[in-house]
């Protein structure tokens, strides 16, 4: 496979604009950055939503453990105290 490939997108006239807005507020030297940078960014926030889904089902699955572990130790939080 080879490092560069060309590859040519066709935009309707609204989303062609929108790059040409965010290129300028953005300082990108070219539409391509744009596209690279969108990109990215997709990918960095489907990755942490991901991550942020695992998370959530781990705690939910140990959930019930933490309580009933939690509620064991209550007697020790006074322990050896006047």
């Amino acid at each position: 496979m080879k490092n560069n490939t060309k590859s040519s997108i066709t935009l309707p006239v609204n989303e062609l604009e929108l790059v040409e807005l965010l290129m300028k507020s953005l300082k990108a030297k070219t539409k391509v950055e744009v596209i690279r940078r969108g990109l990215k960014l997709l990918k960095e926030t489907t990755d942490r939503n991901s991550l942020r889904a695992s998370f959530k089902s781990a705690s939910e699955a140990t959930r019930s453990d933490l309580k009933k572990e939690l509620e064991e130790m209550e007697s020790l939080n006074s322990e050896g105290l006047d």
